[in-house]
């Protein structure tokens, strides 16, 4: 198998509701289970950008939103076995025993650090001791855990993140990120060349992110989705490719990010990632008829981009990366459907660097489906110009002399760029808090 499948295979998982509360969950449900007796304390600290991400998003099995909300689910139901999809089998009951604690003030929730680096630490204190678990630079790896200050469990090694996904393949510290040996040609020829059924896996994500965008559609919570419904003919699947492909891309992430009970299949730690690096294409392949490993090759291709700018950006910074760096893979991979060539690839990234590159993220919620339809739209104009010539010059603004050099660039808009955008924005949730 090549290392990129094996890049990809690894970091694709099933993520239920918006990947940080599940988090969140996950780490306190693990602290409940090193603890016994009664809950009288719950604390959380988290990095900005977690804390950030899960502020005001829905979450599977509750009708709440937020950090708090999210480790009282962890603490009182939550199967930390399942990681992201931990939540998963949530009763009426657990919900209510969760918004009790949280209305008693038992769970608090403090902001540790200003920085894209992923951090959660869960606390759990009973009437017989206390447990802590600590996560580091990856949404479910889980670094430390203490009992009653006890060190119980201490991961060796443990990547220290300087970006995105691929530390996990061949990236000690100091050394070159595996995505960052590859150029954009190289990756295009990967896409182009490696046997089907090596990455015939992809397809998961497909019937995943459709299967949550029907059960948008069917939501009575939703609204996006139906407005893009009745914009495409009321027509899940139209003649016309780009609404169609809005429409499953946005309607999956609004379905995500209000919290209904079904997965999205993640890239780079974030469903809306995945679903912004597939539908589309999805979209496109069923409106014009491609062949399914022609998909599959452009799909491959959209998470490799997604995952190259995510390596300089981090996780949770202030740039949204579904847009900037999952959109960017996206419309690379409309290119790769329309048989465009390296050259136009490179000239569609400079297209998206110089026009969303800047965009904020302001947590997992509502707004992401709106970013969401203007990625598409900025992914589908810079195809469709850069492959007829037309593409702003690498002489201006942020693009770089090579397609590598250009989403690097990208990348450090956000970190360290927007560091002081991330804290501002922070300040700003909190102000509302108060």
């Amino acid at each position: 198998m090549h290392e990129l499948t094996e890049l990809i295979r690894q970091d694709m998982r099933p993520a239920l509701g918006v990947t940080e509360p599940g988090a969140i969950a996950f780490a306190a449900a693990t602290a409940r289970g090193h603890v016994k007796g009664e809950v009288r304390r719950v604390e959380l600290r988290l990095n900005s950008g977690m804390f950030k991400n899960a502020f005001t998003c829905g979450i599977p099995g509750s009708d709440e939103v937020g950090n708090a909300h999210a480790a009282a689910l962890g603490v009182v139901g939550a199967d930390p076995e399942r990681g992201l999809e931990c939540l998963e089998a949530i009763t009426h009951k657990q919900a209510r025993q969760a918004r009790e604690m949280v209305e008693a003030g038992l769970i608090q929730v403090k902001m540790d650090e200003i920085t894209s680096r992923i951090f959660i630490q869960a606390t759990v204190a009973t009437d017989q001791g206390e447990a802590c678990v600590t996560i580091r630079d990856a949404h479910t790896n889980i670094v430390r855990i203490t009992e009653n200050g006890e060190t119980v469990y201490e991961k060796e090694g443990a990547p220290v993140e300087r970006g995105g996904t691929a530390d996990r393949l061949g990236a000690d510290e100091g050394e070159l990120p595996l995505i960052h040996r590859y150029t954009l040609k190289q990756l295009h020829e990967y896409a182009r060349t490696v046997p089907a059924e090596e990455i015939s896996f992809i397809r998961r994500a497909f019937e995943m992110n459709m299967a949550l965008c029907q059960a948008g559609l069917d939501s009575p919570k939703t609204t996006y989705g139906p407005y893009l419904l009745a914009e495409n003919g009321g027509q899940l699947i139209s003649e016309d490719e780009q609404k169609t492909a809005s429409l499953l891309c946005n309607g999956a992430i609004e379905a995500r990010v209000l919290g209904l009970p079904e997965p999205a299949m993640s890239i780079t730690g974030s469903g809306a990632h995945g679903i912004i690096a597939t539908m589309p294409l999805y979209g496109a392949y069923k409106v014009n008829g491609y062949p399914e490993e022609k998909l599959l090759r452009a799909t491959a291709l959209s998470y490799l981009i997604c995952m190259y700018v995510k390596e300089y950006s981090g996780k949770l910074s202030a740039f949204c990366g579904c847009a900037i760096a999952a959109g960017t893979g996206m419309a690379c991979g409309l290119v790769f459907l329309r048989d465009g060539t390296t050259e136009m690839m490179a000239r569609t990234i400079d297209n998206m660097a110089s026009s969303i590159t800047g965009m904020i993220c302001d947590g997992g919620n509502q707004g992401c489906a709106m970013k969401g339809v203007v990625a598409v739209d900025a992914a589908y104009r810079s195809a469709a110009m850069a492959m007829k010539g037309v593409f702003i010059n690498p002489v201006h603004g942020i693009n770089g002399r090579t397609p590598e050099e250009t989403m690097k660039y990208m990348g450090r808009i956000a970190s360290p760029g927007m560091v002081g955008t991330e804290k501002t924005i922070v300040e700003i949730l909190q102000e509302k808090q108060r």
